[in-house]
């Protein structure tokens, strides 16, 4: 018997797999790319966020100058060069994003330890630049003044010019690196003459006092005669008393630039023989005010001169305190010396003032070259030539005299039996 034949499976009709449409797989891969990209830019945002504002790799504040001119990209690489920052183009970035960009200033900044980069563009849209400051005392002259300019090495350009005597307002004074030497010389003439102008509007007409100019020069003698601030509106009446009565200033200071001018000072003490020798500016020689300043005054002391005290003082002289005794009449006044030669210790000088005690009244006061020379009682201007001739000694018994090389005491008189 025959075996039958093997079955054979035949295959059947094939089915084809259904692809999805062109568009869906277009924005399948869309949204992919766009799913990665949005990763990649969120971690990216994470990481620029987190640089820009983490601690900066500044080991050290560090001063640095950000040169006039650069883009925002610039400043960057500059930044990121010398180590203030760590990334240049995401400062750049950054800078676009926070719309700062634009607002960026160049300057000399100080930027401290571990800044972050958010600080750092932060300071730079603030302008916060590094300032320094030069103080002119008061009473320096002009040409002082100058020197302490032209000294100074932040300032740039040549050496300034000395401007007139007067015409600079003593004070402390804040300037950028940049700023020239002449500039900065000019700013001190413009606040001298915008504090003139408002302290003349307000001032107490006084004749003696007739422009601007008698007021600096006057203020400048105040300015030098007195260093306690309480003092100087008497001292301001004291001359303008002396002005009113036609008496001359007799200060010292005006001596001294006469022969000192703009140096503003001599290396040795003053004598006799200054006092004797007429400068413009010596007012134990000349009636009235010098023809100019011998100093920048301060505002205290325009003050003072513009608003003088009511009093009738003419004379002072120091107290040994600092200050000074103010007097109104001769006699007063020579007490006031003597008290004040007693307390320096000079017997010779003290012992001139009992001469002088013993005087007239209306006598004139001690020899200046015994006294302090600012405080000697003045003379009135009409008796000046009279007052340098030779004047009377009062010789008590005992006194020691010279005459020709030789000593010779005065005897003393026994009354008649």
């Amino acid at each position: 018997m025959s075996k039958p034949p093997p079955s054979v499976r035949v295959p059947g009709p094939r089915l084809s797999k259904r692809r999805a449409p062109a568009l869906v797989r277009v924005l399948v891969w869309t949204a992919l790319i766009f799913a990665v990209a949005g990763l990649a830019a969120g971690i990216t945002a994470i990481y620029a966020q987190h640089e820009y504002g983490a601690p900066g790799p500044l080991a050290a504040e560090k001063v640095f100058t950000v040169e006039p001119g650069l883009s925002a990209a610039a400043i960057g690489d500059v930044l990121a060069s010398n180590g203030i920052i760590s990334h240049g183009p995401l400062f750049a970035v950054m800078a676009q994003l926070a719309g700062q960009r634009s607002r960026l200033k160049a300057g000399e900044y100080a930027f401290p330890a571990a800044i972050s980069m958010r600080d750092v563009m932060a300071l730079l849209a603030s302008g916060k630049v590094v300032t320094y400051k030069i103080s002119i005392p008061e009473g320096f002259t002009s040409e002082m003044a100058v020197a302490r300019v032209n000294s100074n090495e932040v300032l740039t350009g040549p050496p300034a010019a000395v401007p007139p005597e007067g015409s600079i307002l003593p004070d402390t004074y804040v300037f950028r690196r940049g700023m020239t030497r002449q500039k900065l010389v000019q700013d001190m003439q413009t606040a001298q003459r915008e504090l003139l102008d408002e302290l003349w509007a307000q001032r107490k007409p006084v004749p003696v006092i007739a422009s601007k100019e008698q007021a600096v020069t006057l203020a400048s003698i105040v300015e030098k005669e007195t260093a306690v601030a309480e003092e100087r509106p008497l001292i301001a009446a004291v001359f303008i008393n002396r002005l009113e009565k036609g008496m001359r200033l007799q200060s010292d200071p005006t001596i001294i630039y006469g022969i000192a001018g703009g140096k503003g000072r001599l290396d040795r003490p003053l004598s006799k023989a200054d006092i004797a020798t007429t400068t413009p500016y010596n007012t134990y020689r000349i009636n009235g005010l010098p023809p100019g300043p011998i100093a920048n005054p301060g505002r205290a002391a325009l003050e003072a001169v513009l608003n003088p005290q009511d009093t009738p003082h003419l004379y002072f002289v120091a107290d040994g305190s600092g200050g000074h005794a103010f007097a109104s009449t001769l006699e007063e006044h020579n007490r006031n010396v003597r008290t004040w030669r007693q307390l320096a210790g000079n017997a010779a000088a003290a012992a001139a003032a009992d001469a002088a005690a013993d005087a007239p009244p209306d006598a004139p006061a001690a020899d200046a070259g015994d006294a302090p020379l600012a405080d000697v009682a003045p003379e009135p201007a009409a008796t000046a030539a009279a007052a340098q001739a030779p004047k009377p000694v009062r010789l008590k018994p005992g006194s020691v005299i010279t005459v020709e090389g030789r000593a010779t005491a005065i005897p003393r008189l026994r009354p008649a039996r």
